[in-house]
């Protein structure tokens, strides 16, 4: 039995998949954990499953009906929305996303979600062309901003013959989900943790600038991911194009020497440096007051190094945790393990940006987090919210200063 899920009261929503068989199993887990489960189905989903079977495992009635009141003074939604803890959408089909994003509400499980106060979780398992349909990548995201969890579905063949992404994600990856909600609700207050994030830019004149790729997500995740745990979050970022994550302190910079300067400002109040941002190595030697004109047929740039933040932080460490990232073409491990040394990092996360799915511009992420001890630990393809929380659980483990100061 889990002692992080014991008397937790969880509601499972089911909708019209064919993945509804697999919720029974999320179902009895939880039950064996000791959570307290009570389920909420759709009209579609009791044509894949049938309510007797979440009513023997939950040990609780299964609600379905509107209408229906379990006591002569409640109103089902309403007690649900009240009860629960977390609620979890196994699986959540395209409709239950769209409804949910644009606040109908015209079922019991879309009404008792839009009342209540709980963690909602999604858990999409749809056909890979449905799941990947603009409109409903567009409400995942819409949802995301508002504070709904995603646990992203997995690659492999569908109930329908297709292969791609789509299929839920495995029994394991929702259970820590849900779990992880649990375990990690405040395990950084009393924390202080400084983000930096997206691209800089270096300017040739008024117009024109030197810069790369990087959109700030994985930043922006960590920052958010921080905050929801109970952190003061500094959070330094680049020129984006994303909102400032909720409760999180927001520092706008655009050339490495600005960000160099905001950074060092912040470091010696912060526990734990993110260090994501794509920092330009190099800058113009000259600055021109006025837009360059066409002339010749070439133009010879010189450029000149920028401050190494991330190696200043290094040197100017006190108890500060710092974690560095690598972003690698080729000899991942190899490159990041020379970055950890040479700027004294506790951990780097290193990731091969040929890789799919990983690197800039992508709302996915995977790659090995290695210690400064040598250790290295995998993380799988994830979405770059669930990402980030992996990846702080994985610090903090191997962090008993941070422990200690929490406790």
């Amino acid at each position: 039995m889990s002692r992080v899920l014991k008397d937790k009261k969880i509601v499972i929503g089911i909708t019209g998949g064919i993945a509804a068989y697999k919720a029974a199993e999320l179902v009895s887990s939880l039950v064996k954990q000791g959570a307290l489960v009570k389920t909420i189905m759709t009209k579609n989903a009791m044509e894949f499953i049938s309510p007797l079977t979440f009513e023997t495992l939950s040990g609780n009635p299964v609600y379905y009906d509107m209408f229906s009141r379990a006591g002569s003074w409640e109103i089902d939604h309403i007690s649900l929305a009240k009860w629960a803890d977390v609620l979890a959408v196994v699986p959540a089909t395209a409709n239950i996303i769209g409804k949910v994003c644009h606040g109908i509400a015209d079922d019991l499980l879309s009404t008792t979600i839009m009342a209540t106060q709980a963690q909602v979780i999604f858990a999409p398992a749809m056909n890979t062309n449905m799941y990947n349909n603009p409109i409903v990548q567009g409400n995942i995201e819409a949802l995301k901003k508002k504070g709904y969890f995603f646990i992203s579905p997995a690659e492999g063949r569908l109930a329908c013959g297709d292969v791609g992404e789509g299929k839920l994600a495995g029994l394991d990856d929702i259970l820590q989900a849900i779990s992880g909600y649990f375990s990690r609700k405040q395990d950084l207050k009393g924390i202080r943790v400084l983000v930096t994030a997206g691209p800089t830019r270096e300017y040739l004149d008024p117009v024109r600038f030197i810069s790369n790729p990087s959109t700030g997500k994985m930043g922006f995740a960590i920052a958010a991911a921080c905050a929801g745990r109970g952190a003061d979050v500094d959070l330094v970022a680049g020129p984006v194009n994303l909102s400032p994550p909720i409760n999180v302190n927001m520092h706008s910079v655009e050339t490495a020497r600005d960000m160099y300067d905001k950074v060092m400002e912040l470091y010696p109040a912060c526990d734990i440096v993110f260090k994501t941002a794509a920092v330009g190595d190099y800058r113009p030697e000259t600055y021109h007051d006025q837009k360059i004109k066409k002339g010749s047929s070439q133009l010879v740039l010189t450029l000149v190094k920028n401050p190494d933040i991330l190696q200043e932080l290094g040197k100017r460490k006190k108890e500060q945790i710092l974690v560095g990232f690598a972003a690698e073409t080729q000899n991942v491990a190899e490159y990041a393990r020379e970055k950890m040394q040479q700027k004294n990092l506790d951990f780097i996360l290193a990731n091969d940006i040929t890789e799919s799915g990983a690197g800039f511009m992508n709302d996915t992420n995977k790659g090995v987090l290695i210690t400064h001890e040598g250790e290295i630990v995998e993380i799988p393809l994830l979405d770059k919210n669930e990402f980030a929380h992996r990846m702080i659980d994985e610090v903090l483990k191997r962090s008993p200063r941070l422990a200690a100061k929490t406790n």
